[in-house]
């Protein structure tokens, strides 16, 4: 009882700060904040840029990110004949790119803290991350909804009955999830009412992948099934692998990708329901997780051996295949617009950060089990914080206790979050030199 009291006068404290802190910050007026912004550099500028709205108008309003972007580029912003006639779209790819270098080498070197929480009763073992939302499940009757900044629990959604979740996405207005052999749709807004397609409509779905309106569902007898959600019916079939079709991934031109348990490759356009091409093999292996990069073409995977490999889908050329774990690799991600890093993860419970051009293995992370820098107490239970190790190259991995596998992982800015087939969510947070 003493300990509940005590924990409960912590969070009301914490909150007490919080509204402190923020009312503070809102009493600032618009001259004391010019004031602050213009001793800032560029990166601490974005960062200020997006914590609100009238943040972010304030620095617009005085061109603050031009102006620092021309000192940065060594650039005589006195010479030019106003700031506004810099091209404002050139600047935002100059400061996206910025933005993807210091994520790129974050990930590299850190430092890294590692949040832990309790995110359901039972293990489970995917995730994915869109939008700063992280959405978790696939091992209970539940997939629960978190913010990636503040691991906040934001919403859950309930399987309707005892048919086992197998796989999900989600969008802006629903979560898509595969379930037994049929999809079920649950909306984000509103009604809470759980759509689903008919009995038995797919042979045992393996996996699928969701881009509004279609959800494709890749199955055991080496065919996908492409799922219309406004007609809520299978709108078409295509013949992809002999072997079980065990990963995909979507391309922007509505190409789809499939990964073999044998090990191919195959792209079909489902425009035509055609099948465009098959990639050679990655010996006996099979393909375990699929990541394709929209800004460069480029498509890894990853096997049942510990290898990643990178094609050119325009040129259906392999152009590097590295072993980068001795054993099964069962996740890959990255930023979309990052051309620079992918986070790999598997069996043996170590996050990589391999280089996207040569599959050169950059850094390698775990977390320090029997480290923990603080807990707090969260609306969802204790909050561990822990610190990552990044591992030296000739660091005996399999001398390492408590490594939980990594069963499946998603990255966000500067953050990767991961599951491992146990009761707890993990984030990893890179704070950069």
């Amino acid at each position: 009882m003493e300990a509940t009291t005590s924990a409960a006068n912590q969070l009301q404290s914490v909150k007490k700060r919080r509204h402190t802190a923020r009312t503070s910050v809102e009493a600032l007026g618009d001259d004391v904040l010019c004031m602050i912004f213009v001793l800032l550099d560029l990166v601490h500028l974005i960062r200020c840029s997006a914590v609100c709205k009238s943040w972010s108008m304030v620095i617009n309003k005085l061109k603050l990110l031009q102006l620092q972007y021309y000192k940065q580029q060594h650039v005589d912003s006195a010479g030019l004949s106003d700031a506004s006639t810099y091209s404002e779209r050139l600047l935002n790819q100059q400061l996206g790119q910025l933005a993807m270098d210091r994520h790129s080498w974050s990930l590299q070197e850190g430092p890294c803290d590692v949040f832990r929480w309790k995110g359901h009763l039972r293990g489970f073992n995917k995730c994915r991350m869109k939008m700063g939302l992280i959405l978790t499940g696939v091992g209970d009757k539940v997939m629960r909804l978190w913010s990636a900044e503040s691991g906040k629990g934001l919403d859950e959604y309930i399987l309707p009955d005892k048919a086992p979740l197998i796989d999900f996405d989600f969008d802006e207005g629903k979560v898509v999830g595969l379930v037994g052999t049929r999809i079920c749709i649950w909306r984000r807004v509103g009604s809470r009412e759980i759509f689903s397609s008919r009995e038995g409509l797919f042979a045992r779905g393996l996996c699928m992948r969701y881009v509004d309106p279609q959800a494709v569902i890749g199955c055991e007898d080496g065919k996908v099934r492409v799922f219309d959600m406004y007609s809520r019916k299978i709108s078409q079939i295509i013949k992809m692998d002999p072997g079980s079709v065990s990963s995909l991934c979507f391309t922007d031109e509505q190409m789809i990708i499939s990964g073999s348990s044998l090990g191919s490759i195959s792209i079909s356009d489902l425009s035509s329901d055609q099948q465009v091409a098959t990639l050679g093999t990655t010996g006996s292996a099979g393909i375990r997780t699929l990541c394709f990069n929209p800004s460069s073409y480029q498509l890894f995977a990853g096997s049942s051996a510990g290898y990643a490999s990178c094609w050119d889908i325009r040129m259906l050329k392999k152009l590097w295949e590295t072993r980068v774990s001795p054993n099964v690799l069962y996740s890959m991600h990255h930023l979309r617009n990052d051309k620079l890093t992918l986070v790999v993860g598997g069996i043996d419970g170590v996050l990589r950060i391999v280089d996207q051009d040569t599959g050169t293995v950059l850094s390698r992370w775990i977390m320090e089990e029997n480290n923990i820098i603080d807990q707090s107490m969260g609306k969802n239970g204790v909050v561990e914080r822990k610190k990552a190790l990044k591992l030296s190259e000739d660091a005996r991995i399999d001398l390492m206790p408590n490594r939980p596998p990594i069963t499946c992982l998603a990255v966000g800015m500067q953050k990767v979050v991961t599951t491992h087939g146990d009761r707890f969510l993990r984030v990893w947070k890179f704070r950069g030199v």
